[in-house]
């Protein structure tokens, strides 16, 4: 799939791309206690999107990685459709 097909509310997104920029990692709180989360920039020949780090996920990727993201989900936070990795999801490094 390309970065410029995804929509809100999909499931089992697999995408891959560059990553152009992470953001400082914030300790947030939810309904399975806190955690550690950052936002990074996700980039192919068609667009941009965010995709939300977790946890572990934070130290595996670093920018200029090419990464690919199986099973994941999307959702809007703050008017701007993200990828979410989840629990079924997995992300890894590819070679370019």
């Amino acid at each position: 799939m390309k970065i410029n097909e995804i929509k809100d509310g999909m499931n089992d997104v697999s995408v891959s791309g560059e990553i152009t920029e992470i953001s400082e990692s914030r300790e947030v709180i939810t309904k399975f206690g806190t955690s550690t989360v950052a936002t990074a920039k996700l980039k192919d020949d068609t667009g941009e999107i965010l995709l939300s780090l977790w946890g572990r996920q934070i130290d595996m990727v670093h920018v200029g990685d090419k990464i690919e993201i199986t099973g994941g989900y999307t959702k809007s936070f703050k008017d701007q459709v993200q990828i979410n990795i989840g629990k079924n999801g997995s992300l890894k490094k590819v070679e370019a």
